[in-house]
């Protein structure tokens, strides 16, 4: 039977085609719902941490988890890195969006120079600044080391390659008027491995630039008597010449297991940004950890000492403009 021309069953399969093309429609939708397509986008973030057993990794931590909890819209993964040279080359690549880093090293590299010679990571912009970071010499008990001129013809680690503790080992020996020609061996270890091979007697000593107290040191000194060797007098005279931002500091005794009290130099450690990141993400994250600085103080003892006080404290190059803008709020510049 005709209705109108159309049969019956033409009818029925008009209206049984338009079902399905809305069904399928609402799938479609929730399917791309499903996928996200109507969510909000994440921006993703990287930041260099450093060695895992070193602070940088997790004070890193701690900021990832900032980022987690109090920005929305934004994911913070913190990568283990080769330290402070590594960082700055990454973050001057684009491969890292932040980074710690040594303020002497950071200097050296905004600047195009020592191991950044022709190659100025010019991108380079400081957020804040988190705590002093010693030059450490660290020597087995009995070595007969007891001053940076005192490694000639030792074993000894320099920190590893591409590490801020490296450069400050280099420029140690050089304020003794030592090369790495006068060691009997020079290793680049990382600091985990630098302290089994001084437990192992494999060393007589190694450089170490970390916070006071560092578990790295700790946990050494606990199994393996050892000594800070002092870096003071005519030796820190000369780094302070050679480097203006070296500061004397002083290592209170009971700070590691039968360790006296001790005096070295010391650099900073800094937080650091790609230049090109938006200024309002950069004001977003700075203030989220100063907003939050308990979960800072909270991951390592080290990261007591980082306040909104010292937050420009031994910065060495220009203020990214969110972390101007947000630290300019606060009272500070640079």
């Amino acid at each position: 039977m005709k209705q109108n021309g159309i049969s019956r069953s033409k009818v029925v399969l008009i209206l049984l085609i338009a079902v399905l093309l809305v069904f399928s429609g609402g799938v479609g939708s929730l399917l791309a719902r499903g996928r996200g397509e109507d969510e909000p986008s994440v921006r993703r973030l990287n930041m260099g941490g450093g060695w895992v057993t070193g602070v940088y990794y997790p004070l890193a931590g701690s900021m990832s988890r900032i980022v987690h909890l109090h920005m929305d819209g934004v994911s913070l993964t913190v990568e283990s890195s080769g330290a402070s040279v590594v960082n700055s080359n990454l973050i001057g690549s684009g491969d890292l969006d932040l980074a710690i880093v040594q303020n002497d090293v950071a200097s050296h590299a905004f600047n195009g120079r020592n191991a950044f010679d022709g190659n100025a990571i010019s991108n380079m912009r400081g957020l804040f600044s988190l705590y002093p970071e010693p030059v450490q010499l660290i020597a087995r008990a009995g070595s007969g080391i007891n001053s940076p001129s005192d490694l000639r013809g030792k074993r000894v680690a320099l920190g590893p390659l591409g590490s801020g503790a490296e450069v400050n080992s280099l420029k140690v020996l050089e304020a003794a008027g030592l090369t790495e020609g006068d060691l009997t061996a020079a290793e680049r270890l990382e600091a985990g491995e630098a302290a089994d091979y001084l437990r192992d007697g494999r060393l007589d000593a190694a450089f170490f630039t970390v916070a006071i107290g560092a578990a790295v040191i700790s946990d050494l000194a606990v199994s393996q008597r050892v000594e800070v060797v002092n870096i003071d007098g005519r030796y820190a005279e000369r780094l302070m010449q050679m480097e203006d931002f070296y500061a004397p500091v002083t290592i209170p005794e009971g700070t590691y297991t039968q360790v006296p009290q001790a005096q070295t130099v010391g650099v900073v450690s800094i937080v650091v940004a790609r230049e090109d990141l938006p200024e309002q993400l950069v004001y977003d994250f700075v203030k989220a950890v100063f907003d939050n600085i308990n979960v800072v103080h909270s991951a390592h003892a080290a990261g007591r000492m980082v306040t909104i006080q010292s937050a420009l404290d031994g910065m060495t190059v220009p203020l990214h403009p969110g972390a101007e803008r947000y630290l300019a709020e606060q009272g500070l510049r640079l």
